[in-house]
């Protein structure tokens, strides 16, 4: 009997703490890496004129996020589903509401992008279903080491993390629940050049570990795979735009592979600090029944906004693909440096440093 058995849930302290976790035996091998179909964005126009043919688009804020309205999901032809691909990938993530798409519809439009990931708590392998988070998450930190509210990038400790992601709400609460997505873009333009060099130099240390461990402790649903550590580039070449992306997240990275673990450890203190701190660089998407997301994991992160709405009044479903393993190019540019190059060969001259900046995704060929 756990010596923790007096106390309220959880009681992960440490494997030995908990036989559900110690004597859990995963049924799944830890995966090998994959050469996963050429990305769809790669095949789109950049001016993605057979989507806004039939949608309009919304700019939700100067660095991340579009709405797309008067437009179904479900009618969409190959031709604008790669162009909602290569929107994704400038944007960060594109919102829709009122869609017609069931489980189904979604699982098969979802495969158009590649591959279909499993979560390690998957049961289906085609979707997994999202809940929400309606418990105090800091009082859970006490006990349990996932950080359940934090900022992530879906499954990002995988040898190929996912690409793209697509989350409809099924059931939602009239307030609460909402989920917020940052710029990993932006993350990176808003360190100072001297971090931007060190963190360019750096592996982020990505874990299932401690997930793993609060899936079998409070979700009861698995995990199918054992826990792995895998080693990234803290800053990635996003392979669609060629711009340079933030490649940290708290909800997975648990420090850098170069550093000692006292550097390790302030440098990741700073890193959650800076994701926490990028309000001009984030969207906050409020849900309704119907809504959908999709965005791509290797240009934003985002997390749950916790609230204390009833327990099973928020349901969605999840559909993911797998992506390529994170690079980096040290060749490659930022978005702010892209911007700066553009507007220097349209006014013939160098470009200001310090000028307004216009909606991102124009150097892309589009506003919003």
């Amino acid at each position: 009997m756990s010596s923790f058995d007096n106390y309220w849930y959880p009681d992960t302290l440490g494997i030995n703490f908990n036989p559900k976790i110690k004597n859990w035996n995963p049924t799944d091998p830890i995966r090998e890496e994959i050469v996963p179909p050429k990305d769809r964005a790669l095949f789109a126009d950049p001016q993605k004129k057979a989507l806004l043919s039939v949608a309009e688009a919304t700019p939700l804020t100067e660095s991340i996020g579009t709405l797309l309205e008067g437009v179904q999901l479900s009618q969409l032809n190959e031709t604008q589903l790669d162009e909602l691909a290569l929107l994704v990938a400038e944007r960060g993530v594109v919102f829709f509401r009122d869609q017609d798409l069931t489980t189904d519809t979604q699982v098969k439009l979802f495969e158009h992008y590649g591959i279909l990931d499993k979560h390690p708590a998957q049961k289906e392998v085609r979707h997994v279903t999202i809940k929400g988070s309606s418990s105090d998450w800091r009082r859970d930190s006490v006990y349990t080491p996932w950080p359940q509210a934090g900022w992530h990038a879906d499954t990002s400790f995988e040898i190929n993390p996912p690409s793209y992601s697509m989350l409809r709400m099924e059931e939602h609460p009239e307030v609460g629940g909402d989920t917020a997505w940052v710029s990993q873009y932006g993350i990176f333009d808003a360190l100072s050049p001297t971090y931007q060099k060190l963190f360019e130099n750096l592996h982020a240390v990505h874990t299932s570990r401690l997930q793993y461990d609060t899936i079998l402790d409070l979700w009861g649903v698995g995990p199918n795979r054992p826990p792995i550590d895998t080693h990234h580039p803290a800053v990635i070449t996003h392979p669609v735009t060629g711009l340079k992306a933030w490649n940290v997240n708290e909800g997975f990275v648990t420090g850098f592979a170069e550093l000692k673990k006292a550097e390790s450890d302030k440098l990741l203190d700073f890193s959650i600090l800076h994701i926490h701190a990028a309000d001009d660089e984030l969207v906050r998407w409020k849900w309704k029944v119907g809504s959908v997301a999709m965005w791509d994991n290797r240009a934003v992160l985002h997390r749950v906004i916790p609230g204390k709405y009833p327990s099973g009044s928020r349901k969605g479903v999840r559909t993911t693909v797998f992506g390529g393993k994170p690079s980096f190019d040290p060749n490659s540019e930022s978005r702010d440096e892209r911007e700066r190059r553009k507007a220097g060969q349209k006014d013939g001259g160098p470009a200001e440093t310090n000028g307004t900046r216009g909606v991102r995704g124009e150097a892309n060929g589009i506003n919003g």
